[in-house]
């Protein structure tokens, strides 16, 4: 028979383990956001900032690298995650090209591939490693896997095609982050996506894939 005191106890940690959960979303999302909308200068000096207290907040908590989705647990499962992502990328190309849409990147090269890959990486690791660790704690998983992919389209406001496309992506990859576990793929996938979305879609429509107050400054 538990004492009286035995249930305040088991009561409060969960209790403080939510909170600080719901802190941590709030402030982490309304620094992104806060940033994005800076202007240019001001969004070098603070964007930085802004990027590494998630990822300081995520390493505090002493995760292993299979619980980051950087370890080796769903990898192989995963795989089928890229041929997929190119069987789409194949069937877009195809189709902005009947219609008259497709055009070259925008400042291309090797090196602006690799760093948008990579950027693409670590928007997935904020994603499913900051945001949705834990809104699965407060939330089923379900539920957090609308409000991320929410979360993670209102970020690309104003830029309206984006919108639409990272609400299904970013719903997409969370289900599958928690089937599989692993980020690698799923980071890839994105970097790709992105870069058809780029020469698929008119820059007079994604304004060379700018969000916040950058939308407003493309000029083509």
């Amino acid at each position: 028979m538990p004492t009286s005191d035995s249930t305040p106890a088991a009561i409060v940690p969960a209790r403080q383990i939510s909170v600080r959960d719901l802190l941590e979303l709030i402030l982490g999302y309304a620094g992104i956001m806060t940033i994005l909308w800076l202007p240019t200068h001001e969004q070098l000096i603070f964007g930085p900032i802004a990027l590494l207290v998630p990822l300081i907040l995520v390493l505090m908590r002493r995760p292993s690298l299979n619980e980051l989705g950087l370890g080796l647990r769903g990898f192989i499962a995963s795989i089928w995650i890229l041929p997929a992502t190119i069987a789409v990328m194949v069937m877009a190309v195809l189709v902005a090209k009947k219609i008259g849409t497709f055009h070259p990147l925008s400042g291309g090269g090797l090196a602006h591939v690799y760093g948008y890959v990579l950027w693409t990486m670590y928007q997935q690791f904020l994603l499913q490693d900051f945001f949705m660790s834990r809104l699965t704690r407060l939330l089923t998983s379900g539920l957090a896997i609308g409000v991320a992919a929410v979360l993670f389209s209102v970020a690309h406001v104003p830029n309206f095609p984006l919108v639409l496309a990272t609400l299904v992506w970013g719903g997409v990859s969370c289900a599958l982050f928690l089937r599989y576990r692993n980020l690698y793929m799923l980071g890839v996938a994105q970097g790709l996506l992105g870069l058809c979305f780029a020469i698929c879609i008119p820059d007079a429509l994604h304004h060379h894939m700018r969000v916040g107050l950058g939308y407003f400054h493309y000029h083509p």
